[in-house]
C-alpha cells in the first residue's frame, strides 16, 4: 500500500512540550519565523507587484488603450483550457467597461480543428474581418510564424503569455509587444504567473494608466472600475489553481482573495457556472475549483468549442447562462467515461510494453480512437499510477497529437527540447505540455524521449514519494485545531494540503464501501480512547481485506465534516501501513 514516506527535517518545536500543531507545520513548511508566517497566513493585496515591472506591459497597455479610444477593433485571443477562458474573461470586461462602445472581440481556437496557440490562418482572417490589433491571453511567446504573418497583414499583436520562453531574446516572436514574465531580459520578482494571473496584471496597468492614478491594485481608480478589478480576481483564480501553477508568492495572493469572490460573483455565467457545480450557498475552495468548476469549463473546450466557456464569463445572461453550463455539466460527464477508457487502454499498453519497469522510465504511447481532447487527463492519472512522465498521443491517419504530464523533478518542457527534432510543434511547462508528431517519426520520438528519461531519472526517482509535515495524535486533531490550518490554504503545487502522520492507530470493526459503485471506502480508527474515521478515495480494493483491530499508521489529510451533523474531523487517506 505504501511508497516512500518522507516527513519534515528534525524541528526546533519537535521537542517542545505541548508545541501547538500549527506551529510544528508551519515550521516544517519554513515558515518558523513569526513575521514570515504572518505573511503567508494573513496575504493582502499590496503584496502584489507592480505590473509595469513586466517587460512590455506598459508598451502593450499603451497600445490597447489607443486602440480602444480610436476606434481599432481589438480581439483578445485565448488558449481553450480554464487559465486561457478565463484570461480571455478578464480582458475583455475591464476593457468593455472602460470603453462601452469599443469594438472587443474575442477568439479562442478549436482544440481538434486547430491546436494550441496562435495560428496563422487565424490571423489573416481576424485581419480580414477588420481587427487592428489581437491581444494574446495565455499563449504565443514561440509564435514566430503568425508574429511574422500579423506583421504582414498590418496587425499590432501583443503576446501575454506564461509557458516556457525561448532562452534569448532574439528568439522571441517579433510581435508589436511580448509581455511575459520570465522573459530572458524580465527582472519581475515573481516569474510562475498563470496566464490568467499576466492577464489580471495587465488589466490592472489598464485601468491605472487609463485614470491616470498610481499602482496600488485598483486603490485610487474610481469606485466601479475599483469593483470591476476586484471581481476579475475571481476569474484570476480560476486560472491559477486550475493551471496548477505554484500556490505561493502573488499566486496565492490572488487565489486567496479570488476564491472568496466566485459563489456570489456579478458575473452572471460564473454564479450559474457554481450552481450547477452543485456550489450554490457554499464557501468554494481550491478542490472546487480543481474538481468541480475548473473541469467543466474544460470540458467544453475538450469536446466541443471553447467559445462557449468564454461566452459563458463574458456576455452570457439568464437562460443562456444556465443552458450553457447545464451543457459543460453534461460535457463532464461525457468526459470522464471516455477519459477513463482511455487511462485503462494506456495501463494496459504501458505494461504489456514493459514500459513501467526500471528499464523504461517513461511511457510514450499512440493509440487510434484516442480523443486528444481528454488525453491530457488520462496522462495524469498513469502519472500517478506509475510515478513517471507520461506521454498520450492520439493517432489520426499521418498525425500523433496529444499531451505529456510529468513528475517532480524532471523538465518536460525540457525533455521536448532535447527531442525537438523528431516534433512538429509542442509547448507548455516544466510539468505539463501539448506535443504533435507524424505517425513515421513516433517510434524515434518515443525512443528518444524514453533516452532521456533513463538518463535523467534513477530508478529512485520513480518510487512515489508520500510527504507529511509532522507527527499528531487524534486528540491534537480537534475541530477547532483543524479549522485553525485552513489559513494555511489555499492549498495546491508548492503549498500541498496538510498532511499529518499517525501511529499506533487500532482499526475498530470492518472496513465499508462508499459511493455509487463501491470503489471508495471508510473505516474507523482508535488510539488512546479516541475515535476518527479515514476516508480513502477509490481505496476499497486495498482496504476491503484490512482485518479488525489490525495495528496500523497512516498519513492523512485532516478535514473538518458537518456531513452527519455537528462538525467533526475525518482523515482523508494517503498512504497507510499495517504494524
Amino acid at each position: 500500500m505504501s511508497g516512500v514516506w518522507e516527513g519534515p527535517a528534525p524541528l526546533r518545536t519537535a521537542g517542545l512540550p505541548g508545541a501547538p500543531l500549527r506551529a510544528r507545520i508551519l515550521e516544517a513548511r519554513g515558515l518558523g519565523d513569526a513575521a514570515a508566517a504572518a505573511l503567508f497566513l494573513d496575504p493582502k493585496l499590496t503584496q502584489l507587484h507592480d505590473p509595469a515591472l513586466i517587460p512590455d506591459l506598459d508598451k502593450a497597455a499603451r497600445r490597447i488603450l489607443a486602440a480602444c479610444g480610436g476606434g481599432e477593433p481589438v480581439v483578445i485571443y485565448g488558449d481553450y483550457d480554464v487559465d486561457g477562458v478565463s484570461a480571455t474573461a478578464i480582458l475583455f470586461h475591464l476593457l468593455t467597461h472602460l470603453y462601452p462602445n469599443a469594438a472587443i472581440g474575442t477568439y479562442v481556437p478549436h482544440r481538434i480543428d486547430e491546436g494550441y496557440g496562435l495560428s496563422s490562418e487565424a490571423i489573416r482572417s481576424l485581419a480580414a474581418g477588420g481587427a487592428r490589433v489581437i491581444v494574446s491571453v495565455d499563449c504565443g511567446i514561440t509564435a514566430i510564424e503568425p508574429a511574422r504573418v500579423a506583421r504582414e497583414c498590418g496587425l499590432d499583436l501583443i503576446i501575454t503569455d506564461h509557458h516556457n520562453p525561448p532562452a534569448s531574446l532574439a528568439d522571441l516572436p517579433d510581435a508589436y509587444a511580448v509581455v511575459h514574465p520570465r522573459r530572458p531580459d524580465s527582472t519581475y520578482p515573481f516569474g510562475d504567473l498563470s496566464g490568467s494571473a499576466v492577464a489580471f496584471k495587465l488589466a490592472w496597468r489598464l485601468a491605472s494608466l487609463y485614470h491616470g492614478v498610481g499602482d496600488e491594485p485598483g486603490g485610487k481608480v474610481p469606485v466601479s472600475t475599483r469593483e470591476v478589478l476586484l471581481e476579475m480576481l475571481g476569474l484570476a483564480s480560476l486560472g491559477v489553481i486550475a493551471d496548477i501553477v505554484p500556490l505561493v508568492g502573488e499566486n496565492r495572493v490572488l487565489a486567496r482573495f479570488g476564491l472568496s469572490r466566485i459563489r456570489d460573483s456579478k458575473i452572471p455565467g460564473l454564479r450559474a457556472l457554481v450552481e450547477a457545480s452543485g456550489l450554490a450557498g457554499e464557501r468554494v475552495a481550491a478542490d472546487d475549483v480543481g474538481f468541480r468548476l475548473g473541469p467543466r469549463l474544460n470540458a467544453c473546450g475538450r469536446l466541443g468549442h471553447a467559445k462557449e466557456a468564454v461566452e459563458l464569463l463574458t456576455v452570457a445572461r439568464g437562460e443562456r447562462a444556465d443552458a450553457i453550463a447545464r451543457q459543460l455539466s453534461e460535457l463532464n460527464d461525457e468526459r470522464r467515461r471516455i477519459e477513463r477508457r482511455i487511462a485503462d487502454e494506456a495501463c494496459e499498453l504501458a505494461e504489456r510494453a514493459g514500459m513501467t519497469g526500471d528499464h523504461h522510465r517513461a511511457i510514450v504511447l499512440a493509440a487510434e480512437g484516442w480523443h486528444a481532447g481528454v488525453i491530457g487527463i488520462a496522462c495524469s492519472r498513469l502519472v500517478d499510477r506509475y510515478s513517471r512522465p507520461v506521454i498520450l498521443l492520439a493517432r489520426s491517419g499521418d498525425d500523433c497529437h496529444g499531451s505529456g504530464r510529468s513528475i517532480d523533478g524532471f523538465n518536460l518542457h525540457g525533455a521536448l527540447e532535447a527531442c525537438r527534432e523528431h516534433l512538429s510543434s509542442f509547448g507548455g511547462h516544466d510539468m505539463a505540455a501539448g506535443l504533435r508528431v507524424s505517425s513515421e517519426r513516433f517510434d524515434a520520438f518515443a525512443r528518444a524521449f524514453i533516452g532521456h528519461a533513463n538518463a535523467a531519472l534513477a530508478p529512485d526517482d520513480l518510487v512515489k514519494t508520500i510527504r507529511y509535515d509532522t507527527y499528531a495524535s487524534l486528540d491534537e486533531l480537534s475541530a477547532a485545531a483543524v479549522s485553525e490550518l485552513s489559513r494555511l490554504a489555499p492549498f495546491g503545487r508548492e503549498n500541498p494540503g496538510i498532511r499529518v502522520r499517525l501511529t499506533g492507530l487500532r482499526v475498530q470493526g470492518k472496513p465499508r464501501p462508499l459511493g455509487a459503485d463501491g470503489r471508495h471506502a471508510s473505516l474507523v480508527v482508535r488510539s488512546g480512547g479516541v475515535a476518527m474515521r479515514l476516508i480513502g478515495w477509490n481505496w476499497w480494493d486495498r482496504l476491503a481485506n484490512l482485518p479488525t483491530d489490525a495495528e496500523i499508521e497512516a498519513i492523512v489529510e485532516p478535514k473538518v465534516s458537518s456531513w452527519t451533523g455537528a462538525p467533526c474531523v475525518e482523515g482523508e487517506l494517503a498512504d497507510l501501513r499495517t504494524v
